[in-house]
C-alpha cells in the first residue's frame, strides 16, 4: 500500500521544522509544498523565497506559490492529495480545497486553542501573561481557527519570554505534536474535541502601530508588551523633541509607588545603566534603546552622546 499523498501548506519560518519532520516520514509521501510567493526583503528589497520553499527544494519537492489559492483549486485537485497539513500558510483555504483529501486537512496552530485564535497567537500569549502556550493540532474548517481539536502539546512560559524566543520554541515543538498526531490521523478515525467558542480569544494581524507604548498603562502591561513584540513589530516611544526611540527587552516593571504623582512617561532616573519611567501604575526600567539611524545601544553607551534630564516626559508628541 502506497503512503498517503501529502501536501504541506506553509510559508512562515515557524513551519520549517514541521515540514522537515514530514519529509523524513515513511508513513507519508510529501508530493508538494504550497507557500506564499517570494517577497522583497530588507533595505535593498531583495526578492527572497520562504524558508519552507528552500527546504522543499533541497528535497526535490515540487513547490507551488499561488497568489490567491481560491483561483487555483483545480491545480490542488489535480495533485490528488490524500492528506493536507498546514502551518503558517498565510491564506484562507477555501472549502473546495478542504474537501479534497480523504484523510482531512490539519492545522498546527501556535497556541492552546480555543485561546488565541487569529494571526498573532504567539505574541498574544505573552501579552496576556499566560503561564503556558503550545501547539494545537486541529481539523481545518471554514471558521477562523475554530475547527475541532485532535491534541495539544504545551510548554511553560518564562517571565522574560519574548515573541521571537517563543516563536522558535513553538517551531521546535511542532514536530513533537505532529509525531503524536500523525498515527491518529492516518488511522482514519481520529477522536476530536469541539472547541468551546465561549472561551475563545482573538488577536488580529500586527503592524508597527501596535508597538507604540501608552505610558498610562500599568508597568506590568508595558513589560509584557515590550517582550511580546520583540522582534516584531517592536515597541517605541517618542522623546520630548519628538524623536522616535525604539525600546528593547529585557525590561522590568515594578508595581511600587516610586513614581509618586509623576505623569505617565516621566523620566524618573537617567542612568547610568538604565532609564526609569513612570507609568499609569508603577515604574518601568529600560536598559537598551535605539535612535533613528543608529544601532541598538545600552543606556550607558547612549548617554555618552546624548543628554537626558529627570522630569522630561516621553510619549507626549
Amino acid at each position: 500500500m502506497q503512503p498517503p499523498r501529502t501536501l504541506f501548506f506553509g510559508t512562515g519560518d515557524i513551519a520549517v521544522p514541521a515540514l522537515g519532520f514530514l519529509l523524513k516520514q515513511e508513513s507519508v509521501s510529501v508530493i508538494g509544498l504550497l507557500c506564499q510567493p517570494d517577497k522583497p526583503v530588507g533595505r535593498k528589497q531583495v526578492l527572497t523565497p520562504p524558508a519552507t520553499k528552500v527546504l522543499a527544494g533541497r528535497h526535490g519537492v515540487p513547490v507551488f506559490q499561488p497568489d490567491r489559492l481560491r483561483r487555483h483549486v483545480d491545480m490542488v485537485a489535480n495533485l490528488r492529495p490524500d492528506l493536507i497539513v498546514v502551518m503558517a500558510y498565510g491564506q484562507i483555504i477555501p472549502q473546495t480545497v478542504l474537501d479534497l483529501p480523504p484523510l482531512g486537512c490539519w492545522n498546527l496552530h501556535a497556541s492552546l486553542l480555543p485561546r488565541h485564535r487569529g494571526a498573532a497567537p504567539i505574541q498574544s500569549a505573552i501579552l496576556e501573561g499566560d503561564p503556558e502556550s503550545g501547539i494545537t493540532v486541529m481539523a481545518v474548517e471554514a471558521g477562523l481557527d475554530s475547527g475541532p481539536m485532535l491534541l495539544h502539546e504545551s510548554l511553560s512560559l518564562s517571565p522574560d519570554e519574548t515573541g521571537g524566543g517563543l516563536h522558535d520554541r513553538l517551531a521546535a515543538l511542532a514536530p513533537v505534536a505532529l509525531e503524536r498526531a500523525l498515527p491518529l490521523i492516518l488511522s482514519g478515525k481520529p477522536q476530536l474535541t469541539v472547541q468551546d467558542s465561549a472561551q475563545a480569544t482573538h488577536i488580529g494581524k500586527l503592524d508597527r502601530s501596535h508597538g507604540v507604548l501608552d505610558w498610562s498603562q500599568p508597568a506590568a502591561t508595558l513589560e509584557r508588551r515590550i517582550h511580546a513584540f520583540h522582534p516584531w513589530p517592536g515597541t517605541s516611544s517618542t522623546l520630548p523633541d519628538g524623536t522616535l526611540v525604539k525600546i528593547f527587552p529585557p525590561v522590568a516593571g515594578f508595581s511600587d509607588a516610586s513614581g509618586g504623582c509623576a505623569l505617565p512617561g516621566t523620566l524618573l532616573s537617567a542612568g547610568p545603566d538604565f532609564f526609569l519611567l513612570a507609568t499609569g501604575q508603577g515604574t518601568l526600567r529600560i536598559q537598551e534603546i535605539q535612535l533613528p539611524g543608529s544601532r541598538r545601544m545600552r543606556v550607558r553607551e547612549h548617554l555618552a552622546g546624548h543628554a537626558h534630564q529627570p522630569g522630561e516626559i516621553w510619549g507626549q508628541v
